[in-house]
C-alpha cells in the first residue's frame, strides 16, 4: 500500500513488550511481504497466531483448463452461469480463465464463506453487485457496487453478503497494486494518477472475534488445505503498517480523454505479475472535429484482452450480443475492434456512458469450466455476420 495505516493498540516501539490489562504478553507477527525487504505490517494477537491443531487435504473444485482453441474472441455471459442452492464467495468461485499468472473467477454469493487465506499471491475482488461485508484479520471492510478490494496474500478473511453479492475475482500468483508510474519514489500517489490516496478506504477498527477450534480453508500452489487453529485468527487488538486490505471505487477513478482516442494504458488502475487492471468509466470523448470516438482496430500481439462490461452501453460492441455482465475475450493472434457500423455511429457523440472492468494478461489464457457453460458460440462472426454457429 502507498501509506501507512494504524489501527486499534500498539506498542509505542516494535519488538517491545506489550501486555494486556492481564498482564500477559500479545504475541507479535509480522506480516510481510518480499521477505523482509518490502511492505509489511505488524499485528498483535490475543493468542499465538502459530497454534494449530489440525491440518487436512481439502478436494480442490477448481477443475481442468482447456485452450483458447481454436483461437478466436470469444463472448461468455456470466448472467447465464448457475449456482446450485446457497453459495458463498470462496467455495462457490466458478473457474472462468487462468494461466500461471493469475485465475479469474465469478460467483453469486448468498452466505458466509469460511475463513480464507490465499497464500499463492493476492486477490482483487470487483463487487459487480450487492453489498456485503469482508471481515478480515486487519478488520472490516463495508463494500458495495462497483468496489474494487485488494486483499494481501496470506490474509485470513471471509465474505459476509448481504443479500446476493455478485463477484468477479482475479487471484495473482504475485501482488497487485497501482501502477508504479502513478507513485513517487516514496509511494505517494503523483498528480497525474487519475486516483489518490483520499479514494482508499482501509479497515477502521479490529474486529476482536473469539473462539476455539477454528477452522481455515489455505489455498497454496498444491492445492487447499483446512488448517485448524487452537484460537479465532481475529483476535488482534491492534496493528499498523503498509500492508492491508483496501477498498477503491470504479466511480472514483477519474478518466483521461483527449482530442482523439486514447489508448488503454490511460485507464490502468492496477498492475500485477504479468498482467493490468483497466477501468473505463462514463466519460467525455475525443473532442478533435474529425475524431471517432470508438477504438480503432487493432492486434494485442503480446496480451490476451479480456472485457467485463458492468454498465452503461458499450459504443463499439452494438450489435454483438454483449450485454450487462458479458465478458469478451480478444486473444493475441487475431485482431479486433468496433462492431460493423460502430465507428460510423459513433462520430458527433460527446460522452459515453459505460462502465467496464478490463485485464490484459501477457501470456495466453486458459478457459475454465464456468467459461465453457456460458459462451455464446456466434461472437467470433458477428463482425461478417457469417460463420459456423450464425444461422
Amino acid at each position: 500500500m502507498p501509506y501507512y495505516r494504524k489501527v486499534g493498540e500498539i506498542p509505542p516501539k516494535r519488538h517491545t513488550q506489550f501486555r494486556s490489562p492481564q498482564g500477559g504478553l500479545y504475541a507479535e507477527e509480522l506480516m510481510g511481504v518480499e521477505g523482509f525487504s518490502s511492505d509489511s505490517a505488524l499485528l498483535y494477537h490475543r493468542f499465538l497466531p502459530t497454534a494449530m491443531v489440525n491440518a487436512e487435504v481439502l478436494d480442490d473444485t477448481r477443475g481442468a483448463f482447456a485452450d483458447n482453441h481454436p483461437l478466436k474472441p470469444r463472448h461468455f455471459k456470466t448472467q447465464d452461469l448457475k449456482f446450485g442452492g446457497t453459495t458463498d464467495a470462496v467455495t462457490g468461485r466458478r473457474t472462468l480463465f487462468g494461466n500461471n499468472d493469475v485465475v479469474i473467477s465469478f460467483t453469486v454469493a448468498d452466505e458466509p464463506s469460511p475463513l480464507y487465506r490465499n497464500a499463492t499471491g493476492d486477490e482483487l475482488l470487483y463487487v459487480q453487485g450487492g453489498a456485503g461485508t469482508i471481515e478480515t484479520v486487519y478488520g472490516a471492510l463495508t463494500v458495495g457496487d462497483g468496489d474494487y478490494v485488494v486483499i494481501p496474500t496470506s490474509t485470513t478473511y471471509r465474505v459476509v453478503p448481504d443479500g446476493e453479492l455478485r463477484l468477479f475475482v482475479a487471484e495473482a500468483t504475485g501482488h497487485v497494486g497501482p501502477p508504479k508510474r502513478y507513485l513517487s519514489a516514496k509511494g505517494q500517489f503523483l498528480e497525474h494518477a487519475p486516483y489518490c490516496e483520499r479514494d482508499l478506504r482501509g479497515p477502521d477498527e479490529p474486529l476482536l472475534v473469539e473462539g476455539e477450534d477454528v477452522d481455515v480453508v489455505v489455498r497454496n500452489r498444491n492445492g487447499l488445505t483446512k488448517v485448524t487453529y487452537a484460537n479465532h485468527p481475529f483476535d488482534v487488538v491492534g496493528w499498523d503498517g503498509c500492508l492491508y486490505p483496501w477498498a477503491f471505487n470504479i466511480r472514483d477513478f477519474e478518466p483521461i480523454t483527449g482530442r482523439v482516442h486514447q489508448p488503454p494504458p490511460v485507464h490502468q488502475t492496477f498492475e500485477g505479475p504479468n498482467f493490468v487492471v483497466c477501468s473505463f468509466v462514463p466519460r467525455k470523448v475525443d473532442y478533435h472535429p474529425l475524431s471517432i470516438p470508438v477504438p480503432y482496430n487493432h492486434a494485442n500481439v503480446d496480451s490476451d484482452e479480456l472485457m467485463f462490461y458492468v454498465g452503461g452501453n458499450y459504443e463499439a460492441r452494438k450489435g454483438s450480443g454483449i450485454g450487462i455482465g458479458s465478458l469478451s475475450l480478444h486473444p493475441s493472434g487475431v485482431v479486433h475492434g468496433p462492431q460493423p457500423g460502430a465507428a460510423e455511429g459513433s462520430i458527433g457523440a460527446d460522452f459515453f456512458d459505460e462502465t467496464a472492468v478490463m485485464i490484459d494478461t501477457f501470456r495466453p489464457l486458459q478457459l475454465g469450466e464456468g467459461a465453457i457453460d456460458c459462451e455464446d458460440p456466434r461472437y467470433a462472426w458477428t463482425w461478417a455476420k457469417r460463420g459456423p454457429d450464425w444461422d
